[in-house]
């Protein structure tokens, strides 16, 4: 019998566990390749941005675009680069696409996430400074017409952020005092709502409070967190392309 069927007869939670263990180590041995072996910080940087978004947009449901770019609104006001950018490419085009720039309207956004090498109090607080950024826009949100026939306006939900990284940097990662002091610091719209390490562990603050995940699984457990937290979002809301048009027709501006 197949070796992995043969688990998965025996004790399907242990075989889940165990594959999804595996994937984890492919990512890790990914990320270690880039770092031992590309000589130019920025680049690799780049590079290992691109393996998060292949996880993501691997076990994301195809209704997510996963992207890097830059947030903008009807306004025109833009926020900083974001490392990865949720985002919906259904309803919502990217706007001034060239190679590999894109602006993404604000209303768009389901979350944004900074890659960083490692996560400790500086990067979180710079992490924190990029979701600030993006939060600030302006989203517009006008009626549509739902399954009952009537129009109704999208409520505007609260843009997710985090960090995701291959290492946490204090000694007892996401569970010691350290990580609790620095992540209970931030708050308004610096604040994070989840973060993963691929050696060390996941959190999240979706239901009011941290959780903590497993430092095995912590990729599909930080995956499957966000899978929820996402479903629970539902769609984004409908942009009011009218607010954008007449900034097309303000000459005097």
């Amino acid at each position: 019998m197949n070796k992995a069927k043969e688990k998965s007869k025996i004790d399907g939670e242990a075989f889940l566990r165990s594959a999804f263990a595996a994937e984890q180590e492919v990512l890790s041995v990914q990320l270690k390749l880039s770092s031992e072996s590309i000589t130019h910080d920025g680049l690799m940087g780049d590079v290992n941005e691109q393996h998060f978004i292949d996880v993501l947009r691997k076990y994301l449901p195809n209704r997510y675009g996963v992207d890097s770019a830059i947030i903008i609104d009807s306004n025109g006001a833009t926020s900083d680069q974001i490392d990865i950018v949720i985002f919906d490419p259904q309803y919502t085009p990217t706007l001034l696409d060239q190679h590999d720039h894109r602006f993404i309207p604000a209303e768009s956004v389901y979350a944004v996430f900074e890659v960083k090498p490692t996560i400790n109090a500086d990067y979180l607080k710079y992490a924190a400074k990029k979701a600030e950024s993006v939060r600030v826009l302006e989203r517009t949100s006008v009626p549509i017409t739902h399954i009952a026939g009537e129009p109704r306006v999208k409520e505007l939900f609260p843009i997710l952020s985090g960090i995701v990284a291959t290492t946490v940097s204090w000694s007892k990662g996401f569970s010691g005092k350290a990580f609790h002091r620095n992540i209970s610091s931030l708050s308004g719209l610096q604040i994070l709502d989840c973060g993963l390490s691929v050696s060390g562990g996941c959190f999240d603050y979706f239901e009011g409070n941290i959780i903590i995940g497993p430092e095995n699984n912590s990729l599909a457990y930080f995956i499957f967190r966000l899978l929820h937290k996402l479903n629970s979002l539902g769609t984004v809301p409908a942009v009011d392309w009218n607010k954008y048009a007449m900034v097309m027709s303000n000459q005097n501006a």
